[in-house]
């Protein structure tokens, strides 16, 4: 089974479809991240990202995000096995894709596509700051306390 053909029956296993303002990848990316399903969020949003290349205008938006499951990829890793050879280093990885993320998400507005890009930027940001400097690194994540996305469109927002 091809890669696509995968993501497709995560998509549609999830129960999401496309609506008229929001493709069910990037819906599928919301309820994967929220439930702490980083690398499927990752998997779903790239799907999208790499078959509209990088000519469209949300090309570094759909990245940005992706980084940011990228990183959660990391700290769950990191969190769930802290003595493992390779995934006890995974705190300087995560926080160089959490601060790609802050990079490409910047250009876009607080809201964009159904996304809280504001609220994306953040936690990113927040993150990074948990995890700390060299020599100190911290990780934030927890399974207790999963961060959480919104996927709405703001009354005042004009959908596409």
């Amino acid at each position: 089974m091809k890669k696509s053909d995968r993501i497709a029956e995560l998509v549609k296993g999830l129960g999401v479809r496309d609506r008229d303002e929001i493709d069910s990848r990037i819906a599928g990316y919301f309820e994967c991240f929220n439930s702490g399903r980083y690398y499927e969020a990752h998997d779903v949003l790239e799907d999208l990202w790499l078959r509209q290349g990088k000519n469209n205008p949300d090309h570094a938006f759909h990245k940005g995000l992706i980084q940011l499951a990228g990183g959660f990829v990391h700290l769950r890793l990191q969190y769930l096995h802290p003595d493992h050879p390779k995934h006890g280093r995974r705190l300087p990885p995560a926080c160089r894709l959490l601060l790609l993320a802050v990079e490409n998400l910047h250009p876009y507005p607080p809201w964009h596509l159904g996304v809280d890009v504001a609220a994306a930027i953040h936690l990113a940001e927040e993150t990074t700051e948990g995890i700390g400097e060299v020599g100190a690194w911290t990780n934030p994540w927890s399974p207790s306390m999963l961060p959480s996305l919104k996927l709405t469109f703001p009354p005042d927002q004009e959908r596409r």
